[in-house]
């Protein structure tokens, strides 16, 4: 192998406002770095001469001949060249509005960012949009070139005034470029070459900031991510095939399949226009596998190791950037694509839109177009997905009316669980045992049938109250009941669990479990937990089949924190309470609650009077007397 096929390479984006000097400063580079072509400039200088146009070193760049006619760039470039110290892709993507998609595209798969402003024109609307961007897509190594330093007369004052400038409005985003750098790109001042001309500054040239950053991960070294593209059927072999996104698995290797949750051996590994037989795979490579055993796997899915595996959820918070003509509203469905796996999505709120001019962010019902927003989405069917910042390729999604792209967004798992182990069944040889009571039996013995109410709503709500007072009317009129709470519950069979989403979720699958068998033993189970999520509460309702009733006790955040029965709200704000359901992680209300019981406007007389009428409508029998 010789040194050229071992070189480190780095991809690095460059966007900024239109005119601003991107195709200029990219086409100097180019020629400076000793990059170009044999033969390339002499034709562009021909071709120019030809036209009876001035050279521009944008021309080396702008292969498209309509970017030549209209001045600007409409697609992405990908382009080559290299320093002493590695070789580089520098991906040119395009500054003006309406290319906004594909500029996102371009930095989607950057390790780092020149950010380019024109000293004369300052910064510009689109370079307060595109730092928003690159913070959006995770970029953190970041350059800001102040270009046309000529057209100001090399004024270090100028320089210095639009770097603190834009430094107040990064840092507002998160982001902190690790360089400004004063440079002429049409001259080739500070490129690859120290100015004569800003003896003022001692800072590293372009190339070298450049040479300073660092590869992000390889994804040879990232967990295994293989999307199923297709499954082909030769003779009794079912070959499923796909493009292995990141990591590597060789033959034996035990895979699990996600969201089916289905798990075998690869038996062999298929590649095409290889010689011999392949007994490894790894990132980049489009392959097919067979398997140890005969298991239905669709398009879709993704294989993974057992061990790092993507998350499952059919709920998940998305930072979208929306480019569809009628904006996203709350209520809407839209397609989503993750990978190979394409699945309707709703959007259950809209939590944050934000205003990349003035650094503020509101809550919205809708999210304009070129809007940010951070959204809630849910799907009917469970996905298999990863967290935006960790792994890219597997994180970061589209959004579509079925026919064209609406949106971009990066996955974010906060404030919710991986639902994985709550649908995984780890025993092994189980059957049910059937009971030779039957229901009809314990209905009519106790008076009532069994049944699960289920309590949800914020802290401070009135859950616990309601339920204790519920319990000993119920009693006192013959109900055989109990009330599931969960600070007790967490006392006992629960006591190994903490709060963050993956406990809360396990905390809810045992209750609804336990409540469930309540029941079925014809009791009248009354559980009293926020459970803020929809899924889990579906879950707890499937377990207890047509026995689950659920009561939302409904109040706003601010009736709950004004009331604060524990105190908790005020040691939330105080920071001292991590994942604070309602304000620092979230609630999802119930779409369709058997009973609500608004406890702003209802005492809790009332409350408990409404909550007895609906048991006696749908748990009494008509057997019973009061």
């Amino acid at each position: 192998m010789n040194a050229q096929a071992v070189r480190e390479q780095l991809r690095t984006v460059i966007v900024g406002h239109v005119d601003h000097g991107k195709s200029t400063l990219v086409g100097r580079l180019f020629h400076d770095t000793g990059s170009l072509p044999e033969g390339k400039l002499e034709a562009i200088k021909a071709m120019c001469e030809r036209r009876g146009m001035p050279f521009e070193w944008a021309f080396l760049m702008d292969s498209f001949q309509s970017e030549r006619d209209q001045g600007i760039t409409i697609d992405t470039a990908q382009i080559w060249f290299k320093t002493k110290k590695r070789d580089y892709v520098i991906i040119d993507a395009p500054g003006h509005r309406e290319f906004i998609k594909n500029m996102i595209t371009g930095a989607s798969s950057a390790d780092a960012a020149l950010l380019l402003i024109d000293a004369g024109h300052g910064i510009q609307q689109q370079s307060r949009l595109h730092g928003f961007l690159l913070n959006l897509l995770g970029i953190k190594q970041v350059a800001v070139l102040v270009n046309k330093m000529d057209l100001v007369g090399f004024d270090a004052s100028r320089f210095g005034e639009i770097r603190e400038q834009y430094i107040r409005y990064l840092d507002g985003l998160g982001v902190r470029p690790d360089y400004f750098v004063p440079l002429s790109a049409r001259d080739g001042d500070n490129l690859v070459n120290r100015s004569t001309r800003m003896g003022w500054y001692s800072g590293p040239t372009v190339t070298e900031a450049l040479d300073s950053f660092h590869p992000t991960l390889r994804p040879t070294d990232l967990p295994l991510r293989l999307p199923v593209q297709d499954v082909y059927k030769f003779d009794d072999r079912r070959i499923i095939v796909g493009r292995v996104e990141s990591g590597r698995f060789s033959v034996g290797d035990q895979l699990l399949f996600s969201p089916s949750n289905k798990t075998a051996r690869i038996a062999s590994i298929e590649s095409w226009h290889r010689p011999g037989k392949a007994v490894v795979a790894q990132a980049g490579q489009s392959v097919g596998i067979t398997l140890d055993e005969q298991l239905f796997i669709e398009r879709g899915e993704i294989a993974s190791h057992v061990q790092d595996a993507p998350r499952e959820t059919s709920v998940f918070r998305g930072r979208i950037f929306w480019l569809g003509q009628e904006p996203l509203r709350v209520g809407n469905t839209y397609q989503l694509k993750l990978l190979t796996r394409s699945s309707p999505v709703t959007v259950q709120k809209i939590e944050r839109v934000f205003d990349a001019d003035s650094l503020t962010d509101r809550p919205g019902v809708e999210v304009p177009r070129h809007g940010v927003a951070d959204v809630i989405l849910r799907s009917h069917a469970m996905l298999a997905l990863d967290e935006g910042r960790t792994l890219a390729r597997s994180g970061r999604f589209a959004l579509s009316d079925g026919h064209n792209i609406l949106a971009g967004g990066v996955v974010s798992m906060e404030g919710y669980p991986d639902q994985r182990d709550a649908l995984t069944v780890k025993s092994q040889n189980l059957r049910r045992v059937e009971h030779r009571v039957p229901e009809a039996a314990r209905s009519a013995r106790n008076g009532h049938r069994g049944g699960v109410l289920w309590f949800t709503g914020l802290s401070g709500a009135g859950k616990s109250t309601l339920a204790m007072a519920v319990e000993q009317e119920l009693f006192a009129r013959g109900y055989h009941v109990y009330v599931l709470d969960g600070d007790n519950v967490r006392h006992g069979l629960n006591a190994n669990l903490g709060f963050s989403p993956d406990d809360r979720a396990e905390n809810i699958r045992r209750i609804g479990e336990v409540a469930a068998l309540f029941a079925d033993a014809g009791m009248i189970a009354i559980t009293a937990f926020i459970s803020p999520y929809r899924s889990d509460r579906q879950r707890a309702r499937e377990a207890a089949k047509g026995a689950f009733h659920e009561i939302y006790v409904e109040a706003d955040i601010e009736t709950c924190e004004q009331r604060d029965p524990k105190g908790l709200y005020k040691k939330a704000r105080r920071g001292e309470i991590a994942e604070f359901t309602g304000l620092t992680a979230p609630y999802e209300a119930p779409d369709a609650a058997e009973l609500t019981v608004d406890t702003r406007d209802l005492d809790v007389e009332k409350s408990i009077k409404r909550i007895l009428d609906y048991v006696e409508r749908h748990i009494a029998i008509a057997s019973q007397v009061r």
